[in-house]
């Protein structure tokens, strides 16, 4: 719930991953808030009063997920939303002659893009905002599980990475009106 706060105002990209890995724990808990408030969120070290706080948090998360059916698979509505903001303004982004530098970090990233959704089998109904989440997210859990990346992976998500980066920086602009399109 912190962290979750301030990511939310800082990069809305490191934000979605931080609540995909959210709804992943929450799983891993196999939805137990009791579970989650004895086990997970002591490693906090937080007082009392907000630890009870987060443990409320992760109660009303996990509700969502049971609401939403995404208690096996899939991802909260409200996080689906932030990729459906950043799908639109990444399209308005490439129409605009305002941001070359936007459009030329895309299309530095979208071999990479078709070549991992190739891999991975995807269907078109993702669309390529997603695909660099899935793959961001992906790899992050990899490095988390000390797995080997490959040259040709690091590569690719160095390019994915800093479209995304800058297509959350974008959005901080656009939320804050400083964005001109």
């Amino acid at each position: 719930m912190y962290i979750s706060q301030q990511l939310k105002n800082q990069s809305i990209s490191e934000y979605l991953l931080y609540m995909w890995q959210v709804e992943d724990i929450i799983r891993a808990y196999n939805l137990d808030a009791d579970r989650i408030s004895a086990e997970y969120i002591p490693l906090f070290k937080l007082d009392a009063e907000k630890a009870k706080e987060l443990a409320g948090w992760y109660e009303s998360q996990i509700e969502m997920m049971r609401e939403e059916d995404v208690t096996e698979k899939g991802h909260l509505q409200i996080n689906n939303n932030i990729i459906i903001l950043l799908n639109d303004l990444h399209s308005q982004l490439l129409k605009s002659s305002k941001h070359p530098f936007y459009s030329a970090a895309y299309y530095k990233a979208l071999p990479f893009i078709v070549e991992l959704r190739a891999k991975k089998g995807e269907s078109q109904e993702k669309g390529e905002i997603e695909n660099c989440f899935d793959a961001l997210y992906g790899v992050m859990l990899l490095r988390m599980q000390k797995k080997e990346i490959s040259t040709e992976t690091a590569a690719a998500i160095e390019h994915i990475a800093k479209f995304i980066a800058m297509l959350s920086e974008y959005y901080k602009k656009d939320k804050t009106g400083e964005l001109e399109l």
